[in-house]
């Protein structure tokens, strides 16, 4: 008698929710581009304040990602040399 094996993957929630994040960066208006490349995922909402003689600037987004990719978004985000601080609202 033969015995088959078969490999079922743990089950992975693949129910993404949404998020708010803000993001506080230096360097102006040219750090947009890279700060969106960033964020690698479904962005609902997208808000940035840059003003003239600020040092920071902030940048706001609703984001629909999985749950288990929060906290990987956010060391992306973090290791931006323009970034100064980025965290869930």
């Amino acid at each position: 008698m033969s015995l088959t094996a078969f490999h079922v993957p743990a089950p992975r929630s693949s129910m993404l929710i949404r998020r708010r994040i803000a993001t506080y960066f230096v360097g102006g208006v040219e750090q947009i581009p890279g700060l969106v490349d960033a964020l690698g995922c479904l962005v609902h909402d997208l808000s940035l304040d840059v003003r003239d003689g600020v040092r920071e600037s902030t940048m706001t987004c609703a984001v629909l990602i999985a749950e288990d990719e929060i906290d990987p978004l956010l060391d992306r985000l973090r290791e931006l040399d323009a970034v100064v601080s980025s965290e869930l609202l």
